[in-house]
């Protein structure tokens, strides 16, 4: 049986042109600066999105973390939504390991931070309080793109109020695709910006935190202290090299599934929230433990939770979303019953 899996698009595997890309790179040891294909990639990502320089680390949250922590000096303080990565998915890295305190503040329906929200919560220049020094982001939020008005909108707001402004933009080229952009006009009000390659990007690991010069020497001297250094990581830097010459625009037939795929459950009975990129969420309440069961019998794989969220990346094909749509049907059927109820 064929697993079609939509947990997330981290689950992709390498494409038979990434993997020939990988066993052809040219390596060097990255700590001491010489891997030539972690260096193309650093200086090619800071190109295509506007900043004077890069860095090349395992993952995105060591990606993110590295720029909270070179952004924010201990004790220090920085607005970040409550449902976003950098603050409920990454550990408590922040506060753990770089004594940040994180101000959280609810997520708007369209993935943004209400600024009027944000400057209430900017803590007055007081020793009793920390010091506000960054507004972080993230892009696309829950499969939701940031429009590009809001972006401008926060840029000027943090320039107004001295705060750095980050982009967790783990799918930025998600979003950029979804707006008919360059990634670059995303990344134009941003400090700082994190690309995962590992996501819809589908390659196997890696993340590039990009910004100043000066803001990536600094992270860099984190990445040592965080043990991210990776030695001869040219066959990992070739992998996101090709999937930034090959597998961006492709990302828009990961919409148009999820698009499909989110059609074809609404047509089931189910409710399901509007799509804007490649990811899908369903209400299935109680049942959500019993559908995942169920749906594994069918070789599909799902997280469990009441709103149930689907991701669908290169591994994933239409006729496969098809056979989804016609296991929640058979789901529902068997249930005789509304999955939202």
């Amino acid at each position: 049986m064929t697993v079609i899996d939509l947990r997330s698009d981290t689950v992709t595997q390498p494409t038979p042109g990434m993997l020939d890309a990988m066993a052809t790179a040219v390596s060097g040891d990255d700590v001491y600066g010489e891997d030539p294909t972690v260096n193309r990639l650093e200086a090619e990502l800071a190109k295509r999105l506007g900043f004077a320089a890069a860095l090349f680390v395992p993952t995105g949250t060591m990606s993110n973390l590295l720029a909270l922590m070179a952004h924010c000096e201990r004790g220090e303080e920085y607005i970040v939504g409550q449902q976003a990565h950098t603050y409920k998915y990454e550990g408590g890295g922040a506060a753990v390991l770089g004594s940040i305190q994180p101000q959280p503040l609810e997520v708007q329906a369209d993935g943004s931070l209400d600024l009027d929200q944000v400057l209430a919560a900017i803590k007055p220049d007081d020793f009793h309080f920390a010091r506000t020094r960054l507004l972080a982001l993230e892009n696309t939020m829950q499969g939701k793109v940031l429009p590009m008005e809001y972006l401008a909108a926060a840029r000027a707001f943090t320039r107004e109020h001295d705060l750095a402004l980050h982009l967790d933009g783990a799918r930025i080229y998600n979003a950029a695709v979804k707006l008919g952009v360059d990634a670059r006009e995303i990344a134009q009000y941003f400090d700082s910006v994190s690309v995962c390659l590992s996501k819809g990007l589908g390659a196997p690991i890696g993340s590039v935190l990009c910004g100043s010069t000066a803001l990536i020497a600094k992270a860099r001297r984190l990445r040592k202290m965080v043990g991210g250094g990776m030695r001869q990581a040219g066959s990992l830097a070739a992998a996101g090299l090709y999937a930034l010459e090959h597998q961006v625009q492709r990302l828009a037939e990961d919409h148009a599934n999820a698009q499909w795929l989110a059609d074809g459950l609404r047509q089931a009975g189910y409710e399901v929230e509007p799509v804007q990129t490649n990811m899908v969420y369903v209400q299935v309440g109680s049942l959500a433990e019993e559908l995942k069961a169920f749906a594994a019998t069918r070789g599909i794989k799902l997280s469990a939770a009441p709103r149930l969220r689907m991701v669908t990346h290169l591994d994933v094909s239409r006729a496969q979303i098809e056979q989804v749509v016609a296991t929640f049907a058979e789901f529902s059927r068997k249930r005789q019953c509304r999955p939202s109820n």
